[in-house]
């Protein structure tokens, strides 16, 4: 890459200059923090290479940590800057540094290229988002969970086609769902497990003669390993961006199905659900209505993610092996594709927290057809072949008039269904989830203390 002053060379065409940073300066906002940690190992581990005449000594390094320390906590309290001559975040803190430290400063770009410094920062970042994102994704959960508590055995048709089924619970509707979005945590999981490999070292993709240990950056910035080979590690960085916004797609088809239940369920032709008000829009014209716009909105930035998921694998699919500048837009692509993926966690799980239901009107949306598969099924166990009992009840479906919706939900006790809801199953799950993404983070924060100390 360029070194600092041909990138602000004035010779370039400026509408070219602008159409190439993009909008960098502003989202290199968020890898600033990150930038500063992987600089602080990149710097230590330069003080440590074993050579005659040190690039940077020791004493030097713990200089330039401490600077980096600054600069970081300026980042965390929203007053760090990015100048238009610095074009992004990794310039701006090297003149940051060259500012404070002359010389010193300049010399901390040595053995790296911005092509494996962005990736480190990303990858960090990355990590960090990924960490909190699933623990959003638990507290929803939990918050379903809840929901199922509350509502507990109360009746409520289930479902397929749209039309009436066979008898489920509130309970067993609740938990489904949170079952779902505790299993695409796994996804969330395979998208950090990418993001945890280490890229610092590859410089531009085919490394640096130079004695670099990048087995002791990898230590210091807590990656679980690195990725090996240069070439490898210099594409690697938009197939670790788009894994995580095919994670993200896929919670977010989760929420939106959950939305669309609830938008369902709470219309007066069902009232089973009550929508908290404060979470409904009302009509610029029709005083009596509550909308559930944010619900809606769910469907819609779900649409948003899967667009981001699908432009992130589009922009690959044709680039050549190296680095290639096409990879800068996948930064904007994830940063948009967390943003909203956190944002509608956090929004869903309001609505949940007030969500209410009607037990009679659960109750009183069955209608006989709703138990013929459970008739049909208690004349087998007497002793009716399967599909004599089939056609029996379907040809007879006026004599279901008795059948109580209590009594079908208590009838089946076998493990998830309506009489076999196990909480504890998904207490354990949510503990286990929330236990390692603590761990991991605290390891993760750790770290970056250590390093900008």
């Amino acid at each position: 890459m360029k070194n600092a002053k041909t990138i602000t060379d004035n010779t370039i065409d400026q509408d070219v200059l602008k159409y190439t940073v993009g909008d960098d300066p502003i989202l290199d906002l968020d890898l600033a923090v990150w930038d500063c940690m992987g600089t602080a190992a990149h710097v230590t581990m330069l003080s440590e290479m074993p050579l005659k005449s040190p690039i940077v000594t020791k004493e030097e390094a713990a200089s330039v940590r401490k600077a980096l320390a600054r600069i970081s906590e300026l980042a965390e309290k929203g007053e760090f800057t990015i100048r238009e001559d610095d074009q992004d975040v990794h310039m701006a803190v090297e003149r940051m540094l060259t500012e404070e430290l002359g010389d010193l400063g300049k010399k901390i770009h040595t053995g790296r290229s911005r092509n494996d410094q962005v990736a480190v920062d990303v990858r960090l970042h990355i990590k960090d988002a990924l960490l909190r994102t699933e623990a959003e994704a638990v507290a929803l959960a939990a918050e379903l969970r809840a929901f199922a508590v509350r509502g507990g055995k109360t009746p409520l048709v289930g479902r397929t086609h749209l039309q009436p089924a066979m008898p489920s619970s509130i309970e067993m509707w609740a938990t489904g769902h949170a079952e779902m979005v505790l299993d695409q945590i796994e996804n969330l999981e395979a998208a950090y497990r990418l993001a945890d490999l280490n890229p610092l070292g590859s410089a531009a993709g085919y490394g640096v003669p130079l004695p670099i240990d990048r087995q002791r950056t990898t230590e210091l910035l807590g990656f679980s390993r690195m990725l090996h080979n240069c070439f490898g590690a210099s594409m690697a960085r938009g197939e670790c961006e788009a894994s995580l916004l095919s994670a993200l797609a896929q919670l977010m088809i989760v929420l939106s199905r959950l939305a669309e239940d609830m938008i369902l369920l709470s219309m007066p032709e069902f009232g089973c659900f009550k929508l908290p008000r404060e979470y409904c829009t009302g009509s610029s014209i029709m005083p009596q209505k509550f909308n559930p716009d944010v619900l809606e909105l769910v469907r819609s930035k779900t649409a948003q993610v899967i667009g981001l998921s699908t432009a992130s694998m589009t922009l690959m699919h044709a680039m050549p092996g190296g680095y290639n500048r096409d990879l800068q837009d996948c930064k904007s692509l994830y940063m948009k594709g967390l943003d909203i993926t956190r944002t509608t966690l956090r929004i869903l799980l309001k609505v949940v927290a007030g969500l209410g239901f009607d037990a009679e009107r659960c109750r009183a949306s069955f209608s006989p057809g709703v138990f013929a598969t459970d008739v049909a099924l208690k004349m087998v166990a007497g002793g009716m072949p399967w599909r004599d009992a089939y056609h029996e009840v379907r040809d007879h479906l006026e004599r279901l008039e008795n059948e109580g919706p209590d009594e079908a939900v208590a009838a089946k006790t076998h493990a998830g269904t309506t009489g076999g809801i196990d909480h504890t199953l998904y207490a354990e799950r949510e503990a286990k989830m929330l236990k390692s993404v603590s761990e991991r983070l605290g390891a993760l924060l750790a770290a970056k203390k250590d390093l900008l100390k």
